[in-house]
């Protein structure tokens, strides 16, 4: 059977490790880091390090400046510990006094993390003037072993960093010795302090020092009234010190109680000194333990406090990012619809030189000699041509060409609709689209895009496609595929006729003759190269009308796989440009805008919702204590 103190410890353990991922995914919101939030440091610094042990109780002697802290410090060390001087100008560094052997079973860094821990050799270390965080220490035998004591800087000095190192050691005290005197228990500042730690449900012992007794008897309890109303405390003990420079010094000033657990103590006790290390080492360590963490659970699990508005302020801002989001998702910004398409004769030719590759024993062997006689049969046009109109440039250079001017319109395109979403007046979109468009951005890019483009080899693309397309066709068809195979080794067996016919008629030989004649013309279709291709028929320059029956047969089908190899090496290259543009414009924009838009969806953030949930639950239980 658990304990309460082991539910919260899992409880407050799963909380903490989930905040942790969660904080790390939501860098792209922009949000305040968790480490500058109150909540966090009660959970890291008081929850998770005490939750560890329950078997010691950090008490912490706190007070405004020279009032007599020290007194009651050295009281429970039993020792001039602290320096008591009222020359001093008060403690700079908390001190500590622990059990002995304490520090062998316990990490103190764990204890007090934000502090540099420093063995404590010289009663006035705690005064020297420095901006690191110091804390001295040293064990002490006359301690019970489940008690630290601590001295703390003045909280109503003017130095700022007293007042933090006193918030840290309020996060890390589980009681509270409030040393108040007639000059400073209105302070603000004093009841600033104890204000938090009412918040906190923190116990505390009030004492109040330097009274002049029997006079101030009547005194007290109107100071402690007032203090209690504008703090909100409830001491669990209240003590009175008489005004006794000599006793403080040698260290045997005298502590009358004049409240406890019980209620108000009697008179005719009243004149009885009480030794503050036995009162404390009376507490119900356990208890005060669970309410002190209770306390801080609390504020950390509380809806205006805690996690709970952590977790309201990812949700708001994921919503804007997720507005954003939606105004890109709306407006396409960057549509390719014009890109040029591959010449039908480069494609023509990747796909005869790869089904050549198919081909096998004497088909291949006289296809390959008709498509030779086809070239040789060509060359006299192809020198005539060149000789009337020059040069022609190769096919994939014109296509390059084009190829770059449609990369040019696009970037265009791209930065006149970068331009309007930054006119659109969107809190998160307007400085990312003003950092994508600041200096020679669009200069930038289109260099770099001129240059890798100038780079690539369209043919080794374009064959490298049309070789993995064919493989896929012939490997999701199989039976198509050996039909394809047995016709075309009839077509090779007719091919001697034929090919010599269409020569003859003007219209050129089959198969790779024909192409070369035709390629690029307004006559040769996606359709005829799906039916030359097929069934080796003269398709290329006249159309379907003079297929054969059994090439016919087939020819839908290929069309349709021809024209995927049109569209997919227009997607390939669209997608190249898609590519560089994410590289060298967008950068992380769409995934931040997407991912921090569901953040709220995500597992992290759903892991840190339950274990708040688990923690709230145990706290307000009726079988846990926390």
């Amino acid at each position: 059977m658990t304990t309460p103190f082991a539910d919260c410890a899992r409880n407050v353990g799963r909380l903490h490790r989930a905040v942790l991922a969660l904080e790390k995914r939501i860098a792209p919101l922009g949000i305040e880091d968790v480490v500058r939030r109150e909540w966090f440091r009660l959970l890291e610094q008081k929850l998770i390090p005490q939750l560890a042990d329950d078997a010691y109780l950090v008490a912490a002697v706190v007070g405004g400046t020279n009032i007599g802290k020290s007194v009651f410090f050295n009281h429970l060390a039993g020792n001039r510990a602290s320096a008591t001087s009222p020359l001093a100008s008060g403690t700079k560094h908390p001190v500590a006094i622990v059990p002995f052997d304490f520090a062998r079973n316990h990490a103190l860094e764990s204890v007090f993390p934000d502090f540099e821990l420093r063995a404590w050799t010289d009663s006035d270390a705690a005064l020297q003037n420095t901006d690191a965080d110091l804390m001295f220490w040293k064990s002490e035998d006359s301690l019970p072993d489940n008690l630290l004591v601590l001295d703390t800087p003045d909280i109503d000095s003017d130095a700022r960093v007293n007042w933090e190192r006193a918030d840290n050691i309020r996060r890390a005290a589980d009681v509270l010795i409030a040393v108040l005197t007639q000059q400073k228990y209105n302070d603000a500042a004093v009841k600033q302090f104890f204000r938090k730690a009412a918040q906190e449900d923190r116990t505390v012992l009030i004492v109040f020092n330097q009274c002049e007794l029997p006079e101030d008897e009547a005194y007290w309890p109107v100071w402690l009234e007032t203090f209690c109303g504008e703090t909100g405390l409830s001491p669990d003990f209240v003590y009175v010190a008489p005004n006794d420079r000599r006793a403080a010094e040698e260290n045997r000033l005298p502590f009358y109680q004049r409240r406890g657990l019980s209620g108000e103590i009697p008179a005719e006790q009243h004149d009885v000194s009480h030794d503050l290390t036995e009162a404390l080492s009376r507490l119900h360590f356990g208890e005060i333990k669970m309410q002190a963490l209770g306390g801080s659970l609390a504020h950390v699990t509380g809806e205006e406090t805690g996690v709970p508005t952590w977790l309201r302020e990812i949700s708001r801002r994921s919503s804007e990012f997720r507005s954003a989001a939606e105004v890109l998702s709306a407006h396409t910004l960057a549509k390719i619809d014009d890109w040029p398409a591959i010449p039908n004769g480069l494609l023509i030719a990747e796909v005869r030189a790869w089904w050549a590759g198919q081909r096998e024993g004497w088909s291949a062997d006289v296809h390959n000699f008709y498509n030779a006689l086809g070239r040789g049969l060509v060359w006299p046009f192809r020198l005539a041509r060149r000789t009337i109109a020059g040069a022609e440039t190769p096919a994939i250079v014109d296509y390059q060409r084009s190829e770059w001017n449609a990369i040019l319109k696009t970037v265009e395109k791209v930065y006149e609709r970068l331009t309007w979403f930054g006119e659109l007046g969107n809190e998160l979109l307007r400085p990312r689209i003003a950092e994508l468009l600041t200096g020679n951005s669009r200069a930038d890019l289109i260099r770099i895009l001129e240059d890798q483009h100038s780079q690539i080899d369209l043919e080794a693309e374009l064959s490298s496609l049309v070789s993995e397309e064919l493989r896929t066709f012939r490997e999701e068809s199989p039976q198509f595929y050996s039909l394809l195979k047995k016709i075309d080794v009839g077509a090779a067996a007719a091919r001697p006729a034929t090919s010599i016919a269409l020569f003859v008629t003007g219209l050129g030989p089959a198969g790779d003759a024909a192409a070369q004649l035709v390629a690029g013309g307004a006559m040769q279709s996606i359709a005829h190269v799906a039916g030359d291709v097929a069934g080796g028929t003269v398709a290329a320059a006249v159309g379907e009308a003079t297929l054969s029956g059994t090439a016919a047969s087939g020819v839908g089908y290929i069309e349709s796989k021809l024209r995927q190899l049109h569209a997919s090496f227009t997607a390939r290259r669209a997608g190249w440009l898609a590519k560089m543009l994410k590289e060298h414009l967008f950068g992380s924009l769409p995934e931040d805008l997407q991912t921090a838009a569901m953040l709220v969806e995500s597992r992290e953030f759903i892991d840190v919702r339950q274990a708040l949930e688990r923690a709230a639950h145990g706290l307000h239980s009726s079988e846990t204590a926390c």
